[in-house]
């Protein structure tokens, strides 16, 4: 069986496995007398969707046919497919990972919440698809001097000279910024907030603008962070961030001290100022 065939075989048999896994009251129909096998029919599933009975069993069937999004959404939403099924659905119809169903409506589910606040006494951040700074910790705030407003990442770094002093890799956090910036504005072409964003930054800041110039691209997923404090001077922390599956416009990142910087007794002292409340549901 060749890579195609194993494809379309998988198609098969997650849709089956999918429409098996519903029974006609969970989507508003009447249980219609006795069935030879669980689950909805092909045809009410094709009525869920609206589309035609055929078309639906010759996808389910994986046979060679041509397939839109919108198509698979319709599937999606007739199966009750949740993020990750609806993704693995479009990458088994052979397309790209569709973007989050209203990923920016979603709000913060308040386990993530709980999530940065035990992260403590470390710091930790939860990043939306435009790079604003919705939730963080104590430590974060006190390590990154983040505020209760004003946070986005790009225009905070570009437009706040004493807030970038803390990075003194600063040549890295710009390209970093930036290509967030650019990956989130090609992932979202319709959504214009990006390149205003980018515009207002290109007239006010001639450090974005050279490396705005440069179009490169990063997502920075994990990698080591040099910040320096006002009072500890430099920290460094090794540094992860995560896309969520249960929140696809949010990304994770999580901060841990090196040895070094764990060993500091500045450090050290910081973290006892920083152990109160957050500490105590760790």
């Amino acid at each position: 069986m060749n890579p195609l065939q194993a494809r379309r075989a998988e198609l098969r048999d997650f849709l089956r496995s999918r429409r098996a896994a519903l029974k006609p009251e969970d989507v508003g129909q009447p249980s219609a007398g006795f069935r030879r096998t669980p689950g909805l029919r092909r045809e009410e599933v094709a009525v869920l969707a609206g589309i035609g009975v055929s078309w639906y069993t010759w996808l389910e069937q994986g046979r060679d046919i041509k397939v839109s999004p919108e198509v698979l959404d319709a599937v999606s939403r007739a199966l009750r497919l949740g993020e990750p099924e609806r993704a693995h659905l479009h990458r088994l119809a052979g397309l790209n990972s569709p973007l989050p169903r209203d990923a920016h409506t979603e709000g913060i589910p308040p386990r993530l919440q709980r999530i940065v606040d035990r992260w403590m006494p470390y710091p930790a951040k939860l990043v939306d698809r435009y790079g604003n700074i919705p939730v963080f910790n104590r430590a974060a705030r006190e390590v990154f001097g983040l505020t209760d407003e004003n946070n986005n990442q790009a225009v905070r770094f570009f437009l706040d000279a004493d807030w970038r002093e803390r990075f003194p890799d600063v040549e890295a956090v710009a390209g970093e910024v930036i290509g967030f910036l650019r990956a989130q504005a090609a992932r979202y072409p319709d959504d214009h907030h990006f390149m205003d964003v980018a515009q207002r930054l290109r007239t006010e800041s001639p450090l974005f603008r050279t490396f705005w110039d440069r179009h490169e691209i990063s997502l920075a997923t994990r990698t080591t962070k040099t910040v320096t404090h006002p009072r500890c001077g430099p920290l460094t922390f090794e540094h992860t961030a995560l896309d969520l599956s249960e929140a696809p416009h949010l990304r994770l990142h999580l901060y841990a001290p090196d040895e070094q910087t764990a060993a500091s007794a500045s450090f050290r002292l910081l973290l006892g100022q920083l152990a109160g409340p957050d500490r105590a549901v760790a």
